[in-house]
């Protein structure tokens, strides 16, 4: 019991992240289709001064994944990190280059430099996402078993393509939503409808990529596929589709606000729906949450320090995100530092 009530809050805090991270990601996607220097101007501004206050807060929810899985599901955490290190390598090193990238960009005065450190950040929100949802599509598809060694095979499929384009799609959906409700928010009228129509497009891409995605998986990843139309795994299926529809009902309108909180739950519950679709088992049909639990001591104690962070880590974050939608954290400017 200690073991599925741990694999649940792993499942929580991967969703967390997919939702906190993603907002993050797509800006930096939107800032890569921005365009030329004058052209992107307004939109590369309103995305340094959304993000400048909380864009690295959500990568604490990687790190307490990480911990998860190494602490209290070890075989587990062999499994993936021995036969997809590459990708994993991959997203370690866009996530180092994206924000390097980030906070190098806005202070350095030469035009040639904030170039590069503009593609470094935008390029790497692109990279980032995709490699991570290809580590999801493999565990998904079941050719990560333990013993697996790595191979191109493990993650360069179609099941890992269609997992990476779906984390890209979801991260320019939040991204989208998050920068519309911004504009309003920051008073910059002419962008609403620049991330408004960015919203749709992304919305109406996700929802294109998830159909391929079901018919590619029922011969690459039968035991998800399964799930994932049968069951409570097809209610939150629905209810993903559901809540992204209201999002594109929502942008549209004044309550941008709410806007936020649906794109969020589309999210989550499609994470949600993936983890009850391949349940029992943490990598489908070789290894179930069980067989590779660590020891019961471990666990028990595992479990109490992983709620409380939950617990902590939480309220805190949610919290920061509700003062920076108020504008209480908006980053002083040089006027400011000046008075």
């Amino acid at each position: 019991m200690t073991a599925d009530v741990l694999s649940w809050v792993l499942l929580l805090a991967i969703a967390a992240y997919a939702c906190g991270g993603g907002v993050d990601y797509g800006a930096g996607f939107w800032d890569l289709l921005a365009g030329g220097t004058r052209r992107g101007e307004r939109p590369r501004r309103l995305i340094d001064h959304a993000m400048a206050p909380v864009w690295e807060v959500n990568n604490v929810w990687l790190v307490f994944v990480l911990v998860l899985m190494w602490t209290g599901f070890p075989d587990f955490f062999q499994t993936v990190f021995t036969a997809l290190w590459l990708p994993l390598a991959l997203a370690a090193v866009g996530m180092v280059l994206r924000g390097a990238g980030f906070a190098l960009r806005k202070p350095t005065r030469r035009l040639a430099a904030r170039r590069v450190y503009g593609a470094a950040f935008a390029v790497s929100s692109l990279l980032t996402p995709f490699f991570l949802g290809a580590v999801i599509g493999s565990v998904a598809s079941g050719r990560v078993t333990p013993g697996t060694t790595a191979s191109a095979d493990a993650w360069a499929n179609p099941t890992s393509v269609v997992a990476g384009l779906l984390a890209v799609g979801a991260s320019a959906v939040l991204g989208a939503v998050f920068l519309t409700a911004d504009a309003r928010r920051f008073g910059a009228d002419e962008l609403v409808g620049y991330f408004r129509l960015r919203a749709w497009a992304a919305v109406a891409a996700v929802l294109v990529v998830g159909v391929v995605g079901l018919v590619v998986t029922a011969d690459d990843a039968s035991y998800v596929h399964h799930g994932l139309t049968h069951g409570w795994g097809l209610l939150l299926v629905l209810l993903s589709a559901a809540a992204g529809a209201v999002t594109a009902v929502l942008v549209a309108g004044p309550a941008l606000g709410w806007a936020r909180w649906s794109a969020v739950a589309a999210v989550a519950l499609a994470v949600g729906a993936w983890g009850v679709a391949q349940r029992p088992y943490l990598v489908p049909t070789s290894l179930t949450v069980r067989d590779a639990a660590g020891a019961s001591a471990t666990l028990q104690w595992m479990l109490i320090v992983a709620l409380v962070a939950l617990v902590l880590i939480g309220p805190a974050v949610t919290v920061l995100y509700r003062l920076d939608t108020r504008g209480v954290l908006e980053p002083l400017t040089d006027e400011d530092v000046a008075k």
